[in-house]
């Protein structure tokens, strides 16, 4: 079975990129991994992660 977690980052205008990637390393190392990223006018809204729930 899966569970799913939805993220909405706060990366503001300045190291995105660095920003982007530390959420993503960060819900990776808790056995996170990215279903899906929702964009709203090229600005990241939402981030759909998902895992086993029985890891």
């Amino acid at each position: 079975m899966k569970e799913y977690k939805v993220v909405s980052p706060k990366l503001g205008f300045r190291k995105t990129v660095e920003k982007l990637e530390d959420v993503l390393n960060n819900h990776a190392r808790e056995g996170w991994e990215v279903n899906s990223i929702v964009t709203n006018q090229h600005l990241i809204s939402f981030i759909v992660f998902e895992r086993n729930k029985n890891r």
